[in-house]
């Protein structure tokens, strides 16, 4: 058996032990699954690791709020504020009414918002309240600085190496990443960026397949019980695809806006259906780098958690027998889906940077 495999059967084994604490506390409250999954895969403003709710044991992470003003708290403050029951709300639920330097807001499906004469006004679904700009690090921001920090380690300590040592047969951490990045070079960058001027769009590329497989990575093997889900962020993705966006649009030649304005061997008769559908492949094309990494990612965890949570549905260990090596077989496929997403995201990228830079010749 792998280390990878060791170490996510390891973590499937840490959820199970924080999701029983979870369930033997709340013995007379129905086990809800959607409420599981949604708060494991969601994110938050604490790094929940066992026990009850908020009353468990968690990571209290900074919240920063700029409400006419700079205002820094810890969100211990919110979670063990006072709760309150949502009348007019379509899905019944409370918020947590904050304490100390935390008065005068409430948190509410871990959005903040502030209390009119302390009180939230819920109408429907969604609150009508104000809500001040959250710029808090949140188990996401943090789970992204954990991932920048190993990426930078391992980079630097690879280019370290090289500097050292020179043209060397390469051993430690640089053995593993140089077939990775000549792999990243010679398999996705040159087959679809012609001629010279993939080498401009190596660090792109490279930095793409390596900060999406280290995330997808951390995601599965949680270094806490409830790790987070970073990948799995549209908001992460979308700015993933934003980035292969303005990359291609900005290095898009005249033959590339040619073939959006003026396609050639069309009639011009029909130039003003096809331009349409031309500008708007621009925007569908990193729109579906987007979505298919967030479903993918998103999916494997959601499948996982809804395996695990037979055992507590039923309420007897003997459904963890089916359960637990179905969620470990998942486990060791989804190894495969973040190597293949890091790979289809980045091929898929330089596919369409190669097309944008592309001579008429060719």
């Amino acid at each position: 058996m792998s280390r990878t495999t060791i170490l996510r059967f390891l973590s499937i084994f840490t959820f199970l032990v924080g999701l029983a604490f979870t369930a033997g506390a709340t013995k007379e409250k129905k086990f809800n699954v959607s409420e599981t999954i949604m708060h494991h895969i969601g994110d938050a403003h604490e790094w929940h690791l066992w026990g009850e709710g908020h009353q468990g044991t968690s990571i209290y992470l900074p919240v920063i709020l700029y409400d006419n003003g700079i205002k820094v708290f810890s969100s211990k403050h919110l979670y063990h504020g006072k709760a309150i029951s949502v009348e007019d709300s379509l899905k019944p639920s409370e918020y947590l009414v904050g304490e100390g330097p935390a008065q005068g807001y409430a948190l509410l499906h871990e959005k903040i918002y502030k209390l009119n004469n302390g009180k939230l006004d819920v109408h429907g679904a969604h609150p009508k309240n104000a809500m001040p700009l959250d710029l808090s690090i949140t188990k996401n921001v943090l789970s992204l600085f954990i991932g920048a920090f190993i990426l930078l380690a391992v980079m630097l300590s690879t280019s370290l190496y090289y500097k050292k040592n020179g043209a060397v047969a390469p051993r430690g951490i640089a053995k593993f990443i140089e077939p990775l990045i000549v792999y990243v070079r010679d398999e996705i960058v040159k087959p679809n960026i012609h001629g010279a001027k993939h080498t401009r769009y190596i660090g792109f590329i490279t930095t793409i397949f390596f900060f999406i497989l280290v995330n997808n990575l951390l995601g599965m093997i949680p270094i806490f019980p409830g790790g987070a889900n970073l990948t799995g962020n549209i908001s992460v993705t979308l700015f993933l695809a934003l980035c292969t966006l303005l990359v291609t649009v900005f290095s898009g030649n005249k033959n590339y806006w040619k073939h959006i304005f003026a396609t050639p061997g069309v009639p011009w008769a029909l130039l003003p259906i096809m331009i349409p559908i031309e500008l708007v492949g621009i925007f569908t094309k990193p729109f579906a780098l987007m979505i298919r990494l967030f479903a993918n990612m998103t999916a494997g965890h959601i499948i996982v958690l809804s395996l695990i949570s037979i055992i507590f549905i039923n309420k007897s260990e003997a459904w963890g027998l089916l359960s637990v090596p179905m969620a470990l077989f998942i486990s060791v496929l989804e190894i495969l889906v973040a190597f293949l997403q890091a790979y289809l995201f980045a091929s898929l990228s330089a596919l369409f940077i190669g097309a944008a830079v592309e001579e008429d010749h060719h």
